[in-house]
């Protein structure tokens, strides 16, 4: 299924999940440092106190892991090493699981991610609201957001007002002379996500659906009453760090900065003057985000980095590990605090943050954030899910969890109608069938 075929003229979009029975779902989260794909089983499950927000409980049945080659950054550098590492992982996953897979969800880090919130009114002359109506002011707000160049990830409403009052959750039935709606919507850059699609279809598999990365680790990362109060989830990853905010139970915000745990590595391996497998490896044992006075006493051999037996590891302080770790960290950490503060949404973030992501495991990390950030911040591992072996467990699987996750809030998105309205990828004769869908609908 190809994004610029005539017949499918958006993006992929998922189906509904049937409600009565248990539906395999296959994801696929291609990162700078490993590439996962997960098979799981989702069950309909009754309403419950924990995790309400959840229809279904998954149950992974299957997961494979591979380092990641041929993305840096978020971004396809090189087609056929990513294509031979998804192979690699969506093999191994499909053992485990004792099936195979033909599609799968996938995640977008790159293609510079953008938020934007685009508002829309449409007059009501003082009668009720009807399902027409609403369908006629997301279609007026989703209008606006259509663009060339970007094509439309998520396009969620976040609130509807009647009569200028704001924060009504549902205006269904309800009397008023102007409806309105704030819908966010988050747009990625179209050749990104081709490329992307271009190399999950040369493994042989098609794409069901495309997720922001930011979207899916803080699905799998948050609990409700964070979703619901406020909240900041930061996905530290090897070459992007993405942050997500939700506020009443909806993703708000995202954005992504091209900084992760690589470039620390690639800063020691340089200040070291190392490999880069031995600076990764003196990262996770000894680098620190936060300054210790024993750092100084302590030395540590680093290998040389060339092949000759005659090279003799060289000594340095611990201090020195930490002081390039640190630098890092700490303008990682910077561009994150003025992203938010930048976004408008810093007072909805409030007070708590959750860090998620691989990087977030350096040791140090919380203390550090919780310096710069000014705010509560805790570790955020993937919550909810069965059958995760004990080495999946961590904030590293977060994307890869809040995949799985993502089938039961799709349908919160309006152009999961699957209306041509929204459809952003395609040729000039997207307003013809823009009409057209606006002549059948109205």
């Amino acid at each position: 299924m190809s994004l610029f075929g005539s017949a499918n003229f958006g993006l992929p979009r998922l189906k509904p999940l049937p409600s009565k029975r248990a539906h395999v779902v296959s994801v696929l989260d291609i990162g700078s440092t490993k590439v996962v794909c997960m098979i799981g089983r989702l069950t309909p499950r009754a309403e419950s106190q924990i995790l309400p927000g959840r229809t279904h409980s998954i149950e992974v049945i299957g997961i494979g892991h591979q380092k990641s080659r041929g993305v840096k950054n978020g971004v396809i550098a090189d087609l056929d090493a990513v294509e031979s590492v998804v192979r690699l992982a969506v093999d191994a996953a499909e053992r485990m699981a004792g099936l195979t897979i033909d599609s799968l969800i996938v995640n977008v880090s790159a293609g510079r991610l953008q938020s934007d919130v685009y508002t829309a009114t449409i007059d009501l002359g003082g009668q009720e609201v009807e399902a027409n109506d609403l369908k006629k002011v997301l279609a007026a707000a989703g209008h606006q957001s259509l663009r060339t160049d970007r094509a439309i990830l998520h396009s969620l409403p976040t609130g509807f007002s009647l009569d200028g009052e704001r924060g009504i959750r549902d205006p269904l039935a309800m009397f008023g002379d102007v409806l309105g709606v704030d819908m966010h919507v988050l747009t990625a850059e179209r050749p990104a996500l081709k490329n992307l699609e271009l190399c999950v279809n040369r493994a042989h598999l098609s794409v069901e659906g495309m997720v922001a990365t930011p979207y899916a680790s803080g699905l799998a990362a948050l609990v409700d009453d964070e979703v619901e109060l406020g909240c900041a989830a930061i996905d530290m990853g090897g070459g992007t760090t993405t942050i997500s905010v939700f506020a009443e139970g909806k993703l708000v915000h995202a954005d992504a900065v091209g900084l992760g745990g690589h470039h620390v590595t690639t800063d020691l391996a340089r200040g070291l003057s190392t490999r880069i497998e031995d600076a990764e490896r003196l990262k996770v044992v000894h680098g620190s985000a936060l300054p210790n006075s024993a750092d100084e006493r302590d030395i540590i051999s680093v290998p040389p980095i060339g092949e000759d037996d005659r090279d003799q590891p060289t000594h340095v302080p611990r201090a020195l590990v930490s002081r390039i770790v640190r630098a890092r960290i700490e303008e990682t950490l910077e561009l994150i605090r003025d992203r938010i503060q930048r976004s408008g949404f810093s007072p909805i973030v409030g007070k708590r943050i959750v860090l998620t992501g691989g990087a977030s495991q350096l040791t140090g990390l919380p203390e550090a954030a919780r310096r710069i950030l000014a705010r509560n911040v805790r570790i955020g591992r993937p919550l909810g899910v069965s059958g995760l072996p004990a080495a999946a467990k961590g904030p590293a699987f977060s994307t890869a969890v809040g995949l799985m996750i993502y089938p039961q809030v799709a349908d919160l998105e309006t152009h999961a109608a699957g209306s041509g309205m929204f459809s952003t990828l395609g040729g000039n004769s997207r307003f013809a069938r823009m009409g057209q869908w606006l002549k059948e609908s109205f």
